[in-house]
């Protein structure tokens, strides 16, 4: 038995916003005084170092589970499944429904229970819960879906991250030009093809690690106190990064038994491309090799960091043959990785 993903969906939201369109924002520093660089000058400096020309917004009508359900919808018609055999479905999110120009978070019920809801299974033992893991939350979903098929708990599950960042993001706050919204789900399941998960690693850095990414206050004073917004230490995390998130990858490859130069491409968690190649050159150094041309494939440019989403999304596109100058096919080996707020690292090493 091995376990594969035997289908993707995504929904990439039409709302495209330019880097021209903060030009008319008023960036502010921490202590709330403007910065010293024109807002062309601080786009242009997000752009090398980020590569994020645009990113996705979804339409104010549209909640994050909205969003997951059509990502759902997609994933489960591709592998070609009747929904009410699912045994699992499995939500990667960070904060839930948050309505265009609210406040508060709603979760109450899950995210997975409405997706369940609005995919119309009927069946009561296919148990929907929500998992909170940062950016690597739906890597870690499939990580779980494959130890429930794997320990005979279940045969079929759903795994989905979803967001929508542009609803969370201080608009004085210049990092809030990452954040994009998106949706990828997957169907995870046992099968006799060949292939499928061959190794994984998790690990959670919170001693002194945790507060890297976490809800602050909005850079402009006048703002009310009461209303959060994601914060980071962006230089922190950049340097955690590179610090761990090779390591956890060659771990991974090494269990495995695959040899690098069987790699053939590596989805990493879209964050900020800069930081992306340096982990991929450490990785690659862990091996004295130099990373092959094109063996990680990048979305980011067009549709920004959409945290859970950007891997799910990144893989349905390449499986798809729709990344320009990207293929894979059956029997390439991948690595998935990700690392995000908690600080969680992860990834798994994976057939085609």
């Amino acid at each position: 038995m091995n376990i594969k993903i035997t289908g993707t969906g995504s929904y990439i939201p039409t709302r495209a916003i330019a880097n021209a369109e903060f030009a008319n924002h008023d960036f502010l520093d921490e202590q709330g005084i403007p910065l010293i660089y024109s807002n062309e000058v601080v786009a242009e400096k997000f752009r090398q170092i980020t590569g994020i020309e645009e990113r996705r917004y979804a339409e104010d009508n549209l909640l994050t589970s909205d969003i997951a359900f059509f990502a759902a919808e997609k994933a489960i018609k591709d592998a070609g499944i009747d929904p009410e055999t699912l045994d699992y479905i499995i939500m990667a999110h960070n904060f839930g429904n948050v309505k265009q120009g609210a406040i508060q978070s709603d979760i109450l019920p899950s995210l997975a229970s409405r997706v369940k809801h609005s995919l119309k299974i009927k069946n009561p033992k296919c148990v929907a819960y929500d998992i909170l893991f940062g950016c690597p939350g739906w890597v870690e979903g499939v990580i779980q879906a494959q130890a429930y098929i794997k320990s005979g708990m279940a045969k079929k599950c759903l795994v989905i991250g979803a967001e929508t960042l542009s609803r969370v993001i201080d608009p004085h706050d210049r990092d809030s030009m990452i954040y994009s919204d998106g949706a990828g789900a997957s169907i995870i399941e046992a099968t006799d093809d060949e292939g499928g998960i061959l190794a994984h690693e998790t690990a959670s850095f919170t001693y002194d690690e945790a507060y890297f990414l976490f809800f602050g206050n909005s850079y402009n004073k006048n703002h009310d106190p009461d209303i959060r917004y994601i914060k980071m230490y962006g230089r922190k995390i950049y340097e955690f990064a590179l610090n761990h998130v090779p390591d956890a990858m060659k771990s991974c490859l090494d269990e495995s038994g695959v040899a690098i130069n069987d790699v053939k491409k590596i989805l990493i968690h879209q964050a900020n491309e800069k930081m992306d190649e340096a982990i991929i050159q450490r990785f690659f150094k862990l091996y004295d090799k130099t990373p092959p041309e094109g063996v990680m494939p990048m979305s980011i440019h067009k549709f920004g960091n959409s945290s859970v989403a950007t891997i799910p999304t990144l893989y349905d596109l390449l499986i798809k043959g729709q990344l320009e100058n990207q293929q894979i096919n059956k029997g390439d080996v991948v690595i998935f990785a990700s690392v995000g707020a908690g600080m969680n690292i992860n990834a798994f090493v994976y057939r085609v």
